[in-house]
C-alpha cells in the first residue's frame, strides 16, 4: 500500500476549466504546470482549427478585477444552525437556506455541488437607481496586489482600486458584481442544466452580452417577455408593461420540458383519448430529394376498418395491398414525419385498437396516413401574459402567508412554477442565490405537491439589514414578532416555514381525497383495471406523504482573527494565531467547510467515529481528525478499525494541523504509510491549517 502526504494551506476555488485542458492537452503544460498557449495554438492548427482574427466582446472597467474575484479563495467558513436543523421536520431535509454573501456561498458550494444542479433561477438587482443596488467591495487587495494578480498595469490597477472602493451603481459596477457570480454558477450546472435570469430594461442589454461571454452565444435559448404590469409604469414617455426572463443552457444537451395544456380528444381507444394527425410532413423544404429515408410506402388493409379508419403495414401482402406514398396537394413528392424505425414501434398489425398509425380514404379516392396523437403538452411561448404573472400577485401571495407583504415586488409563484416546470424534472436540484422573499422555495414545494416530484432547492440570501425608516413594517415584524435581527434573511426564512405549513395542509387534503377515491373502487367490476388505478393512487399518496417540507440552515462566518492560511509549511514552533481561542463551534464550522470543499453535500451528516475516546468524523471515505489529544492508542484503534470494519474504508485521512504536534503527525503519517491493511486501501494523509 502506497501512502501520500499532502499539505493544504488554503482552500481555493477549483479551476475546473484548467483541469479539462490538462486532461485533453497535457502536452501543452510545462513541468511546473504552466499552460503554454502558443503550443496549444499549434496543436489546434495541426488539427486544421483556425483562430479567428476578428471578434467582439464586452469590456468594462473592473472586468479583470471581476475575473480575479471569480477565482479568488473564499474568505469565510460555513457553520450550521444546529437548533433549526435538529427540529423533526428539518433533520432529514435535503433543502437548504444559506445566509451570507452569495459570492462566498457559491465558492463554498462548488466542491459539493459541481455539475449537480439542473436549474438556476435568479432575480438579481435590476440597477434601476431606486432598487438600492450599490457596489462597494470589501476585499483587502492593495493596488500592487491588483496589478500582479490581475495582470494589469499600475494605472489601471489604481483606477480599479478606486472604483471598487467607491459607491457606484454604474453599468461597470453591476457587471463587476454579476460576472463572478454567474461564472461560478455555471460550474454548478450539469451539462444539461439551464439558468433563468429575471431582468428589466436597465441591464438587459449588458446581461445578454455577459451571458454570451460566460455561457456562450450558441447556448442562448430565449428572451421571454413577462407582462408584469399591464397598466404600465408611466415614469417614462412610454409606459413599461414588461420585464424579461433570459434563458441560457449550459450546453446543447439541454432539453426543456413542454408545458401541460388542456386538450379535447375526438377519439379514444383502450389507451385513452387521442386526435389524428397527418403523418405527412407539410414543410416544403423537406422532400424525397433531401430526405430519402423519409420517403417510403405504407400499405393499407381495407378489410380491417372501424369508423372509416383502416389498418396499415410497411410490408405488402394479399391483405395489405393498397400502396400509399407521401405526396402533397399538387401531386409532388413529399416525405413522412417519421422514419421506418419509429413507425415499426408504433404499428400493431391487424389491431386497430393498439396500433398508433392508421389510414383513411379521402374524398378524391387517395389515402392519408395518420398518427394517434395523444400529446397534451406544448412548447412554452416567448410571451407570458397570464394574469398570474403580474407583480401584484406576488405581493398578494406574500401577504397571504405573512399577513403583510414586507417585501418590495416579490416574484409571483406562477412565474417560478412555470420556469421550474420547463427547466427541471422531478428529482432535480434548483438553486436561487438571490432568494429574496423565498418564492423559489415555495414554488418548489407547491410543484412537488402537484406532480408528486422530489425536487430540492438551495436558496442563498444576504442578511441585508432592513432600514426602519424606509420599511418600518418589515423592521417591526422581524424584530417584534419573529424576535430576530431585522434582516431580509429572516423574512426569507419565515416565508419558507409558513409556506411549508400551508403546503402540508394541502397535502393532507389531497391524501384524504385520494383515499376516498381508492375506497370508491371497492366492489366494482373490471377488477384488473380497478387494481391498477388503486395501485397508482397509492403511489401518489406515498409520494405526498414523503414530501420534503423542511430545510436546513447554514451561514457564512468570517475566518478567525489572525488565522493565516498562507504558511507554506506548518511549523508548530511558529504561533501564527492563538489556537487556544478556538471554540467547539469554531471547529465544527471548519469541519463543515472542509467536508463541503471535499465534495460532501451540506445536507449529509458525517458519522462520528470513536477511536478510543477520540471522536473523529467520517463520510464519503474521508476521515477527519479535527481535535486535540490524538495519541498512539487512538492510532492503534484506527488501524484495527480499517481492517475489521467492513463499512469503514477511508481513502483520505485529513487532520487539522494546529491540533497535532510534529511528533503526532510524523507517527500518524509513517504508520499509515507502513501499515499493510487487509483491504489494500490506498490512503492519502492530508494536513490542513
Amino acid at each position: 500500500m502506497e501512502e501520500t502526504q499532502k499539505i493544504t494551506n488554503d482552500i481555493k476555488l477549483q479551476n475546473n476549466d484548467l483541469e479539462v485542458l490538462k486532461k485533453h492537452f497535457s502536452q501543452c503544460f510545462d513541468k511546473e504546470g504552466n499552460f503554454q498557449f502558443e503550443k496549444f495554438k499549434q496543436e489546434l492548427s495541426n488539427k486544421d482549427i483556425n483562430f479567428s482574427k476578428e471578434s467582439y466582446g464586452l469590456d468594462w472597467l473592473g472586468k479583470s478585477y471581476a475575473r480575479l474575484l471569480a477565482s479568488d479563495s473564499a474568505t469565510t467558513l460555513l457553520k450550521e444552525d444546529e437548533t433549526h436543523n435538529q427540529k423533526e421536520e428539518n433533520q432529514k431535509s435535503e433543502n437548504l437556506l444559506i445566509k451570507g454573501d452569495n459570492l462566498e456561498v457559491l465558492k463554498h458550494l462548488v466542491g459539493a455541488y459541481y455539475e449537480k444542479v439542473k436549474m438556476i433561477y435568479i432575480d438579481p438587482p435590476y440597477n434601476t437607481g431606486g432598487d438600492g443596488f450599490i457596489y462597494q467591495d470589501d476585499r483587502s487587495f492593495t493596488v500592487e496586489e491588483l496589478q500582479q494578480l490581475a495582470g494589469i498595469d499600475a494605472e489601471k490597477a489604481e483606477r480599479i482600486f478606486k472604483f471598487t472602493k467607491s459607491e457606484s451603481n454604474s453599468h461597470s459596477a453591476w457587471l463587476t458584481f454579476m460576472y463572478p457570480r454567474l461564472y461560478i454558477a455555471k460550474q454548478l450546472l450539469r451539462d444539461d442544466g439551464v439558468i433563468f435570469v429575471s431582468i428589466d430594461d436597465n441591464e438587459v442589454a449588458q446581461l445578454r452580452l455577459l451571458l454570451d461571454e460566460i455561457f456562450g452565444e450558441e447556448n442562448f435559448e430565449a428572451q421571454v417577455i413577462i407582462i408584469s404590469n399591464p397598466g404600465g409604469r408611466d415614469y417614462k414617455q412610454i409606459a413599461i408593461t414588461n420585464e424579461y426572463l433570459i434563458i441560457y443552457s449550459k450546453s446543447e444537451e439541454l432539453l426543456l420540458n413542454e408545458l401541460p395544456k388542456k386538450v379535447a380528444f375526438s377519439f379514444s381507444d383502450s389507451k385513452g383519448g387521442f386526435n389524428l394527425r397527418d403523418l405527412r410532413n407539410r414543410n416544403p423544404k423537406f422532400h424525397s430529394g433531401n430526405r430519402e429515408n423519409l420517403f417510403y410506402a405504407f400499405y393499407v388493409n381495407p378489410n380491417i376498418s372501424e369508423d372509416g379508419y383502416c389498418a396499415v403495414s410497411l410490408n405488402q401482402d394479399e391483405n395489405y395491398r393498397i400502396k400509399v406514398k407521401p405526396y402533397n396537394s399538387i401531386g409532388k413528392e413529399s416525405v413522412w414525419r417519421w422514419g421506418k424505425d419509429l413507425v415499426n414501434k408504433n404499428i400493431v398489425k391487424d389491431n386497430l385498437d393498439l396500433s398508433q398509425v392508421v389510414s383513411k380514404i379521402k374524398s378524391d379516392g387517395n389515402w392519408n396516413i395518420y398518427e394517434k396523437n395523444r400529446k397534451s403538452t406544448s412548447k412554452a411561448k416567448s410571451v407570458w401574459d397570464e394574469t398570474e404573472m403580474r407583480t401584484e400577485n406576488g405581493t398578494r401571495e406574500l401577504r397571504e402567508i405573512l399577513n403583510e407583504s414586507y417585501f418590495d415586488h416579490p416574484k409571483p409563484l406562477q412565474l417560478l412554477k412555470k420556469s421550474i416546470q420547463i427547466g427541471s424534472d422531478e428529482k432535480d436540484i434548483i438553486i436561487d442565490f438571490f432568494a429574496g422573499s423565498g418564492t423559489t422555495g415555495d414554488a418548489v414545494m407547491q410543484l412537488n405537491t402537484e406532480d408528486g416530484g422530489n425536487r430540492k432547492y438551495i436558496l442563498v440570501q444576504l442578511p441585508e439589514p432592513i432600514d426602519p425608516k424606509k420599511n418600518k413594517a418589515s423592521y417591526d415584524f422581524v424584530k417584534n414578532e419573529l424576535k430576530a435581527e431585522p434582516t431580509i434573511f429572516e423574512i426569507t426564512k419565515e416565508r419558507l416555514i409558513r409556506a411549508a405549513k400551508k403546503t402540508k395542509e394541502k397535502i393532507q387534503t389531497k391524501i384524504h381525497e385520494k383515499e376516498k377515491e381508492i375506497k370508491s373502487y371497492d366492489g366494482l367490476l373490471n377488477l384488473e383495471n380497478n387494481t391498477e388505478k388503486k395501485e397508482q393512487l397509492q403511489k401518489e399518496i406515498d409520494a405526498l406523504k414523503n414530501q420534503d417540507l423542511g430545510f436546513k440552515i447554514f451561514e457564512t462566518m468570517p475566518i478567525w482573527a489572525d488565522y493565516n492560511f498562507e504558511a507554506e509549511q506548518f511549523d508548530d514552533s511558529l504561533t501564527l494565531f492563538d489556537v487556544g481561542k478556538l471554540t467547539n463551534e469554531d471547529i465544527k464550522a471548519l469541519l463543515t467547510t472542509w467536508k463541503t470543499y471535499d465534495g460532501i453535500p451540506l445536507t449529509k451528516n458525517l458519522q462520528e467515529i470513536d477511536l478510543g475516546n477520540y471522536i473523529s468524523h467520517y463520510g464519503n471515505n474521508k476521515l477527519y481528525l479535527m481535535r486535540k489529544g490524538f495519541t498512539t492508542d487512538n492510532l492503534k484503534v484506527l488501524l484495527e478499525k480499517i481492517d475489521s470494519d467492513e463499512g469503514f474504508n477511508p481513502t483520505s485521512i485529513i487532520s487539522f494541523g494546529y491540533h497535532f504536534d510534529s511528533k503526532n503527525l510524523r507517527e500518524l503519517s509513517e504508520s499509515v504509510k507502513s501499515y499493510a491493511n487487509k483491504k489494500n486501501i490506498q490512503i492519502d494523509f492530508i494536513i490542513r491549517h
